[in-house]
């Protein structure tokens, strides 16, 4: 599969450079960072979430941590939960299950992104399937994340 549509389109649009990093099959986070040797804490992810009315946003933050959904709503005064797995099937047609890429804003939603991923030279993002990382530079990544509030909102968890 490689490079989901919608992504590759985005980036292709914005001039976002990147580099694909092919890896073994990984099925988590941590499988991916050791097959593709790189740092966990440069790994983003997406994780989706939701409102009572339904209002759809990706929170994106390093993929060794964990969101916290009461730093969520307070910082965007809403309440949030996260979405369950199949909706997030639903949303990202073009991509494998459990590889979504963290660029909310090629599939039309809003962002939150942890500001611990701010000052990363490189970040790496799923690419919509479980074989490539995308590496982006930190002008790249400042791109993808513009329209985002950026906020420190997850906490890390031992891997």
């Amino acid at each position: 599969m490689s490079i989901a549509n919608r992504l590759g389109f985005y980036l292709s649009e914005h001039q976002i450079p990147f580099q694909v990093i092919p890896h073994f099959h990984s099925d988590n986070s941590v499988s991916t960072a050791i097959t593709a040797n790189v740092p966990l804490n440069q790994i983003a992810k997406g994780v989706m979430l939701s409102d009572h009315e339904g209002r759809k946003l990706m929170a994106v933050l390093p993929a060794n941590n964990k969101v916290t959904m009461s730093r969520v709503n307070e910082e965007l005064l809403g309440s949030y939960h996260l979405i369950k797995e199949n909706q997030v099937y639903e949303l990202f047609k073009d991509c494998e299950h459990g590889a979504v890429p963290p660029v909310g804003i090629a599939y039309n939603m809003s962002m939150i992104c942890d500001s611990l991923l701010d000052d990363l030279d490189e970040v790496y993002i799923e690419a919509g399937d479980h074989e490539n990382l995308l590496c982006i530079d930190k002008q790249g990544f400042e791109k993808l994340t513009a329209s985002a509030r950026h906020a420190r909102f997850s906490r890390e968890v031992i891997h």
